[in-house]
């Protein structure tokens, strides 16, 4: 049984350099965008179900985003979204 007196500490999310995963989300965004999908709904859908198929294969992009874990992902745009909020 898991201790639930102290925090589990995420540490596995070294793998790719932030730059690449950053590369990665834009690239996908614009093929998206291209395709004339709402980027944004389709790339939570992916983050939240795991489903490659939100993603479009226009430009190599469902390739692209599967070469990422979910949670690298998800810590790019958080990074991107506390450098960017002023705090």
């Amino acid at each position: 049984m898991k201790d639930l007196q102290h925090t589990q500490q995420f540490t596995n999310l070294d793998k790719l350099p932030v730059s690449e995963a950053r590369e990665t989300i834009l690239s996908v965004f614009l093929a998206l965008k291209e395709k004339g999908y709402n980027p944004v709904n389709q790339i939570v859908g992916y983050i939240l179900s795991g489903d490659p198929t939100y993603i479009t294969s226009h430009n190599d992009a469902r390739i692209l985003i599967s070469r990422l874990e979910r949670d690298e992902l998800l810590e790019e745009i958080l990074i991107d979204y506390l450098e960017n909020s002023g705090l």
